[in-house]
């Protein structure tokens, strides 16, 4: 074995502490676009789902977890303006007695821009807005509208998209137990929002996502990028949905308690901590630009080469018409 080939690759699990993490699919009155045309629903089904935890862990049914994840979009209305749905998670957050990890749309004095966030909910002082993390990377077209004032010449429906701002750091959350690398829905895709979370202290990763949008087919392709990068950076992962898929993925990729499409779950597992740091967390984007390198490099030696034969062939050609 090459020295250092650990390091490189892992090939033990996470020798670290180990957490109890429980994830809440609270499920939609209905799937579609207008997913959240009963805001209220929405938040009231996770609150309920969680006291319900609550009550199986009083009761031995369940282990008591030492944080709870709840979905992006869990609290479309923003807990930090609305009263209503701020008692609501306070409520569910002292019967279960850890914080919760909330996904909230938070509004902001203009009332054309929100924000994507997971915000952290503390069981006794309520949201810790200093471990709160907006969403880098807005999808266009869907979370906000680029060109909105040419696109509006084409149809006025541009302006039932609203303007999602965006973060601008890392979602690295210290929860008092543990320290989560946070990244919502599809941001799972790109490398460097992962990779950032993970460089800045993420022992855990976790991915909160909306599904309601999507068929059972993409959200399988979501849990599978968030296997690739529980492998790729050596950190147990879990990803939490509205609808589903939820599910706990561990460092070799292996998924426990996945939930089904469209449903109501509740999945309390224990993530381990303490992973090796992977060869791909230390390299990050370098391989891929020395191949990238590489090619330009092959390509660029291709081109008088490939002009030289041209020219000896046509130098062929004329002594031949001569002969």
């Amino acid at each position: 074995m090459l020295i250092g080939a650990p390091a490189a690759v892992p090939l033990t699990a996470p020798g670290g502490p180990g957490y109890t993490v429980a994830i809440v699919q609270g499920n939609v009155p209905r799937l579609g676009l207008d997913f959240n045309a009963q805001r209220r629903a929405v938040l009231d089904n996770h609150v309920t789902a969680t006291r319900q935890l609550a009550a199986d862990v009083t009761a031995g049914r369940q282990p008591k977890p030492d944080l709870v994840v709840w979905p992006e979009n869990s609290s479309d209305i923003d807990p930090l303006r609305n009263q209503d749905a701020a008692d609501e998670i306070s409520e569910a957050a002292r019967e279960i007695g850890v914080p919760i990890l909330v996904g909230a749309v938070l509004r902001t004095d203009n009332p054309n821009d929100i924000k994507n966030a997971g915000l952290l909910w503390m069981p006794v002082t309520g949201p810790d807005l200093t471990q709160t993390y907006v969403k880098q990377h807005p999808v266009p077209f869907a979370e906000y509208m680029p060109l909105r004032s040419v696109a509006r010449v084409v149809s006025d429906k541009v302006d039932l998209v609203r303007n999602m701002l965006a973060g601008d750091h890392a979602g690295v959350i210290d929860t008092g137990a543990l320290t989560l690398g946070d990244v919502i829905c599809f941001e799972v895709a790109y490398d460097g929002i992962v990779r950032d979370t993970v460089e800045k202290g993420a022992q855990i990763l976790t991915v909160q996502t909306n599904n309601a949008t999507f068929d059972e087919g993409e959200a399988r392709q979501q849990l599978a990028m968030v296997r690739l990068r529980a492998v790729e950076h050596g950190l147990d992962s879990l990803m939490v949905s509205t609808v589903g898929v939820s599910a706990f993925v561990d460092t070799s990729g292996d998924v426990h308690g996945a939930t089904a499409f469209n449903t109501a779950a509740v999945v309390v597992h224990k993530m381990s901590t303490g992973g090796t740091r992977t060869l791909a967390t230390r390299a990050g984007i370098w391989p891929e630009a020395a191949a990238v390198g590489l090619i330009v490099i092959a390509l660029a030696g291709a081109v008088p080469l490939r002009r030289r034969r041209a020219i000896g062939s046509n130098d062929g050609d004329e002594n031949v018409e001569e002969s």
